[in-house]
């Protein structure tokens, strides 16, 4: 049997009074992992797995599923702890919600680097109030990948964001200056061009994009995404797997920027796995709290997978650079499709 994409979409219809409240600190665990799964990911690869305590243990381990990596693009998996910080920062907004306290450790053993975190229920835990506030936007954040409203985004929006990625222990820097606005735009350009110059990315690329892709990836962009995606179509995907598009893609990301009310970069003090968990911690809470405030937003991130230019993207900050993010007003965008929790927890 066929399935729809409506039902590909079932994960994003998660009804918060079905919360189990009388019912185990496992099942509790198992209920809130269904907003954890919600957490955008490089290409929609959702590079995690959840491994819950028996029916005695109150615990869960969130791991990286490496197998959903992307050794062209992101060589170190970087990318993909902060996917994975993403998916805790998520769960971390629903436990606090609904009164669930807790203690997090993360990298919590040195012989296990694919368990990125752990996450116990604890009478004497964790409840954070002011993360539970963005619950509401877990099931209503988006990326949007189409041409933003030229409204600029208030300042004190902006402030809002930087105050969030600092309460992860991050950087978010505006970019303000139209010099550096043109700047990544040209980084983001030659970052296009390398990228897709290299027959291994585009092998790769299409294979996140195949219209055969039915839970995960981005074949759903196919029919509405017609400005940085437009090559999302069985015939399409072949084309990139197979040419050289570099140019025409860089020209329109270069659009694209130019086109943005707002550029941000987030950064980190250190470039380990466990500042990348916090990267993903701190980008989360900043597209919630975009959501929050009736903003989208889209990744730019091309510059910095490129090591030969990563670097330039900082413009010499002490800070390492982990993702670019433009940001403005839109038009609603659909969900993309997301794995059933079944096939992602054990």
């Amino acid at each position: 049997m066929t399935q729809t994409y409506d039902d590909r979409l079932h994960a994003w219809c998660v009804d918060e009074q079905t919360f189990p409240t009388s019912a185990s600190a496992r099942e509790k665990l198992r209920f809130c992992l269904q907003y954890a799964i919600l957490a955008p990911s490089t290409h929609n690869t959702q590079p995690w797995r959840f491994v819950l305590g028996d029916d005695s243990d109150d615990s869960v381990l969130l791991c990286a599923d490496r197998s959903r990596g992307l050794p062209v693009s992101d060589t170190y998996d970087r990318e993909l702890a902060i996917s994975c910080g993403a998916a805790l920062f998520n769960l971390r907004v629903a436990l606090s919600h609904f009164g669930c306290a807790y203690a997090i450790r993360i990298l919590p053993a040195s012989a296990e680097p694919d368990v990125i975190a752990s996450v116990q229920l604890l009478d004497e835990g964790f409840v954070d109030p002011v993360i539970a506030r963005h619950f509401t936007s877990i099931l209503r954040r988006v990326t949007n990948r189409q041409l933003f409203d030229a409204a600029p985004v208030p300042q004190v929006v902006i402030d809002q964001l930087c105050k969030s990625a600092e309460a992860e222990g991050a950087r978010l820097t505006p970019v303000v200056d139209e010099s550096d606005r043109l700047r990544l735009a040209e980084l983001i350009d030659r970052a296009d061009r390398a990228q897709l110059g290299d027959a291994r990315f585009r092998r790769e690329l299409a294979l996140w994009v195949s219209a055969s892709r039915r839970d995960d990836g981005m074949a759903s962009y196919s029919s509405t995404e017609s400005h940085l995606l437009d090559f999302a179509s069985p015939v399409l995907a072949s084309v990139v797997r197979t040419f050289d598009i570099g140019g025409g893609i860089a020209a329109s990301h270069r659009r694209i920027v130019q086109g943005s009310p707002l550029l941000v970069c987030l950064s980190t003090p250190a470039d380990n796995p466990e500042n990348w968990i916090m990267a993903g911690q701190a980008m989360q809470r900043v597209l919630l709290t975009l959501t929050d405030n009736g903003l989208y937003a889209s990744f730019l991130n091309q510059p910095i997978e490129v090591d030969a230019l990563r670097a330039d993207v900082g413009a010499g900050a002490s800070d390492h650079p982990q993702l670019l993010l433009r940001v403005g007003y839109g038009a609603s965008q659909a969900h993309t499709p997301r794995r059933s929790l079944a096939s992602v927890v054990s």
